[in-house]
């Protein structure tokens, strides 16, 4: 599984132009569920990236996590992460999980966000989405989990 982790001022997501999901100070969680992941895989991600310190003490250094803080998450399914752009110029996404098992991780991943934190919104999978954010920092960091 991979995920791209933005510390935000305020993100949200639009379908159709309607804001379906939107947060202020917190995460924007870029979410790429990758062929042989599972749902111990996604908690371990879930685990990780909620006790991540990113976010500033008083001191000015990184030293709070999202839970700390009591920021919010905003996570949008984004299967163009596992992109391989070896061969050409052309991304190929044969490592992306199926639309199926993509769309039962991501919907399991958020499942246990919103058991483990308070304020969690999302994107629509497989839907067009506009993202748009304020990146604070900007701290923005890749996390790749594995089995």
């Amino acid at each position: 599984m991979i995920a791209v982790l933005q510390r935000v001022s305020e993100a949200s997501v639009r379908v159709d132009g309607d804001v379906i999901g939107q947060i202020g100070a917190g995460l924007l969680v870029l979410l790429c569920a990758e062929k042989g992941d599972t749902d111990a895989v996604a908690d371990k991600m879930l685990a990780k990236m909620l006790k991540l310190r990113i976010f500033s003490d008083e001191a000015g250094k990184m030293n709070r996590s999202v839970q700390d803080v009591g920021g919010g998450l905003l996570v949008v399914s984004q299967f163009t992460l596992a992109a391989d752009v070896a061969g050409g110029n052309r991304p190929s996404f044969t490592q992306a999980a199926a639309p199926d098992e993509g769309r039962r991780l991501y919907e399991h991943f958020v499942a246990q966000a919103q058991k483990a934190h308070p304020e969690v919104q999302t994107g629509r999978f497989a839907a067009d989405m506009k993202v748009a954010l304020i990146n604070d920092g900007p701290i923005t960091i890749p996390l790749r989990m594995s089995a």
